[in-house]
This record gives C-alpha cells, sequence and structure tokens, in this order.
C-alpha cells in the first residue's frame, strides 16, 4: 500500500521534472563560436595553487587567445608549495629564479602575483581573485580556473554573448575530464545533477530567481561586480560560483550555458577522489542544515530508489507507475550521455549512481559534524 501510494508520487515528480523544470535534461544552450561587434579590454584573472599539473598548458592556451581587443592574463599564485607560478612565467617566456621578482611580473600578456597570506573570514581562492581584480582596470573580467584549457575562439565567443545581450554575467559549464572509469560514470551525472539543481532555462530567465554560475569560466563586467560590492561581499564564500551569480543577478541579466569551447583537465582518476570532491561543498550546498539534509535523503529516495523498487516489487497500476517513473528518469539523462560520448546503457544505472552521490553528502555532513570541514588544496575551510 504505501509503496503503490509512493510509486505514483514518484511518477507525479518525474512529470513534473520532466516537463516544467526548464527542460533541464535537455542539456542546453551551448555557447557557440562567434566574434564581437566591438572588443573591449579584458582582464582574465586565474587563482592557483599548486597547479604545476596543468599551469602551463592552462596559461599557453590563454595568452593564444584570437581576441581583437586587448587582454592579460593575472595569474595569482596563491602561497603553492610547488612551481606554479614558475611554469606560469615559463608559459609567457619571463624569467624565473633569483633574479625573478616574486611579489609580481609581467611580460607577453601575463602577470603573475604571489600571495602567502590571506585575511581571516576570507576563502583562499576568493582573496586570491579579489587580488588579481584589483590588479587590472578592464571593463570585463574572465574568472577562470587553473585547470580549465580555452580553444583559441573562447574568450571571443563569451564577449560575443555579453555584447551581443547586455549581460553582467556569461557564465559556462565547461567540458569536464572524462577518462578514467570512475570519471565516465559518475561525471555525466555530476553535470546532470547541476542542470537538475539549476536549469539553465530558469537561470537565463531575467523573471526567474533561479542563479547560478560555474567557476570554469565567468565573463564579469567589472561594473556589474563593483555594485555588488565587489568580490569582498561574497569573501567568505565556498561555493563562490552561485553565490557570485545570485548577488549580480538580482540586479542584471545573466546567462549560464555549457562549453565546447573549454575544457577542464584536472583528473579524477578514482571513485575517492570524485567522492572527495562532492563532499567538499555538499554540505555547504546545505546550508549545513541537519534538516535540509534529511529533506534531501528523502527527496532522493523517492525520486531514484522508488521507481526501482516499484517495479520490482510492486504490482498492477503501482507497477506501472514506478516503471514509467523509471523510465521517464532513465530517458532524461540520455543528452547529458551524448554530450560526453557515454554509451545510453549508462542510463538506467542513475538511481545507483544518485546514491554515490548521496553517499558523499552523507560524508560531507558527517566530516563537519566530526569538525574536519571542507578541504582543497591542503587548506581547511570551516564555516564562520
Amino acid at each position: 500500500m504505501i509503496l503503490g501510494a509512493a510509486a505514483w508520487l514518484a511518477l507525479a515528480v518525474w512529470l513534473y521534472l520532466f516537463l516544467a523544470r526548464g527542460g533541464f535534461w535537455r542539456s542546453r544552450p551551448e555557447l557557440a563560436p562567434a566574434v564581437p561587434d566591438t572588443a573591449p579590454d579584458v582582464d582574465i584573472v586565474v587563482p592557483a595553487r599548486d597547479e604545476a599539473a596543468t599551469i602551463r598548458p592552462v596559461i599557453d592556451s590563454l595568452l593564444a587567445q584570437d581576441y581583437a581587443g586587448r587582454f592579460r592574463v593575472i595569474l595569482v599564485d596563491d602561497n603553492s608549495g610547488d612551481r606554479t607560478a614558475s611554469l606560469a612565467r615559463g608559459a609567457a617566456g619571463i624569467a624565473s629564479g633569483p633574479d625573478a621578482r616574486d611579489a609580481a611580473g609581467s611580460a607577453g600578456g601575463l602577470a603573475v602575483i604571489s600571495l602567502d597570506s590571506k585575511p581571516a573570514g576570507w576563502s583562499g581562492k576568493l582573496w586570491a581573485v579579489a587580488q588579481g581584480v584589483a590588479a587590472g582596470r578592464a571593463p570585463l573580467l574572465l574568472l577562470t580556473d587553473a585547470d580549465i584549457v580555452h580553444d583559441r575562439r573562447h574568450l571571443a565567443a563569451l564577449v560575443a554573448r555579453q555584447s551581443r545581450f547586455q549581460l553582467d554575467l556569461v557564465s559556462e559549464m565547461v567540458h569536464l575530464n572524462c577518462a578514467s572509469l570512475a570519471e565516465r560514470a559518475l561525471v555525466p551525472a555530476f553535470v546532470y545533477f547541476f542542470q537538475m539543481l539549476y536549469p539553465f532555462a530558469k537561470v537565463n530567465d531575467p523573471r526567474s530567481k533561479v542563479a547560478a554560475a560555474a567557476g570554469g569560466t565567468m565573463l564579469v563586467r567589472r561594473e556589474a561586480l563593483e555594485r555588488i560590492g565587489g568580490i569582498e561581499s561574497i569573501r567568505g564564500a565556498l561555493i563562490d560560483d552561485v553565490t557570485l551569480a545570485a548577488s549580480i543577478k538580482r540586479h542584471g541579466p545573466v546567462f549560464l550555458g555549457h562549453s565546447a569551447l573549454a575544457a577542464s583537465i584536472r583528473p579524477y582518476p578514482g571513485f575517492a577522489d570524485i567522492w572527495r570532491m562532492i563532499a567538499r561543498t555538499a554540505f555547504t550546498q546545505l546550508r549545513y542544515s541537519a534538516a535540509l539534509l534529511a529533506l534531501t535523503v528523502a527527496g532522493m529516495a523517492l525520486v531514484w530508489l522508488v521507481p526501482v523498487a516499484s517495479t520490482l516489487f510492486a504490482h498492477g497500476p503501482a507497477r506501472i507507475a514506478g516503471l514509467v517513473a523509471f523510465g521517464v528518469s532513465a530517458g532524461s539523462f540520455l543528452p547529458t550521455l551524448s554530450r560526453y560520448g557515454r554509451s545510453p546503457l549508462w542510463a538506467p544505472a542513475l538511481p545507483l549512481i544518485a546514491l554515490f552521490y548521496l553517499a558523499a553528502t552523507l560524508g560531507s555532513a558527517l566530516d563537519h559534524w566530526r569538525g574536519k570541514g571542507a578541504r582543497w588544496k591542503s587548506r581547511a575551510y570551516r564555516e564562520d
């Protein structure tokens, strides 16, 4: 009786998600290559901490942008313990070693700023971003991560979208690394769940309160950033991209799409690596609330487990309801699987993948309650 009622409720939820949740499952829009009518100056800010494995190709790709306007790459080395800064300088032909300037150096379109501390109340990344923003004057800012490589046409495409629609923020979900078994199994679902949580169509609708961005690439008008009080206004945020988008959207339009012109080269070789990536901010997303965690567990059980359970164990119309709900959920995953070149056979496994994400979320809560907090690049973060 209970399983039958849950099956019909699960079907109703899936019909809502499929038909009325902004078409999140379609996995679009995608930013297309374009050339802007005008080419204003751009400061490209790259916060980096212990990124020696990725920084050289990242800087190479940024310096090679085919953009008609002036742009400068500002790398902010956030107290790295490796060769991040020297490798970045090498990519631009800047001298490294005893004769190089430790505080800041620039040549070939690159400036390097080295930090050795951060003020209390700031996340390390946002302090680095703030220093990079302060080091430039361009009207447009491209905030991008130190593991993102960019097609030569990328900056022009971002500016074209911004100028055509007079947007305050243009952001993209870059193509994530999807090479190892763990990545092939779990990364497309990460993108799918992000789309479900923040439907891109709703983010892009000025009438909707849904706001989000993907930190890999965020093109921001400096004026819009200053209007909200600068990076300082979100200085303690751990989910900084979504927080920034929410602040900016209160005053002006934003865009969030997918990118075929930028890709993350950060590897997640094992399941434990992806677990740590999820657990780092999952409980933060729930505002450290046990009540929201309980609702999340109940909601995910209804959406992912009830359709499977009712398909296997219910009878009559309830089994049909569960089967239809399961079919809708699996079908909704297909466009994202296609985006990542994965077989449609992964679609029926989505409930199992969702269980992995749920377990990592519970692990995130346990870490918080045990006083571990979030960790990234050998730095611990705790809510103040």
